[in-house]
């Protein structure tokens, strides 16, 4: 990969980790987070302050940031992991262990029909 001045890619090639697509420029492609922002909100971050969230959204340390294709992106929407799963199936337990990751961490609620699904993933 090549950056420019500022840091920013200008050349090079990416793997979205949901699709196993290749891309030579980021327009195509996004950072999502694992446990999608309105999902965090839903699940306890509204009660957080702003600093509390803006930390989580730009958590750089848990593995909740991932380079993804827009495309796969806005498929999964804010949907959790009973309603979403990545199309590239061997992706599903990284998936599975980054989303019990981040909800564990910031002690997010996780519904019944996530603890299912997360549960089935991460046994198979």
């Amino acid at each position: 990969m090549t950056k420019d001045a500022d840091c920013k890619a200008v050349y090079g090639s990416w793997i979205s980790r949901y699709d196993h697509l290749t891309f030579t420029s980021t327009a195509k492609m996004d950072i999502d987070h694992t446990v999608p922002l309105a999902n965090a909100w839903r699940s306890g971050a509204n009660t957080w302050t702003t600093e509390q969230r803006k930390a989580c959204a730009n958590d750089l340390t848990h593995p909740q940031l991932v380079a993804v294709s827009a495309t796969s992106n806005r498929a999964k929407g804010d949907q959790s992991p009973d309603q979403w799963a990545p199309p590239a199936k061997d992706y599903w337990c990284a998936y599975a262990q980054s989303w019990t990751t981040v909800k564990a961490t910031y002690q997010l609620t996780v519904t019944d029909a996530d603890k299912a699904k997360l549960t089935d993933v991460l046994t198979t």
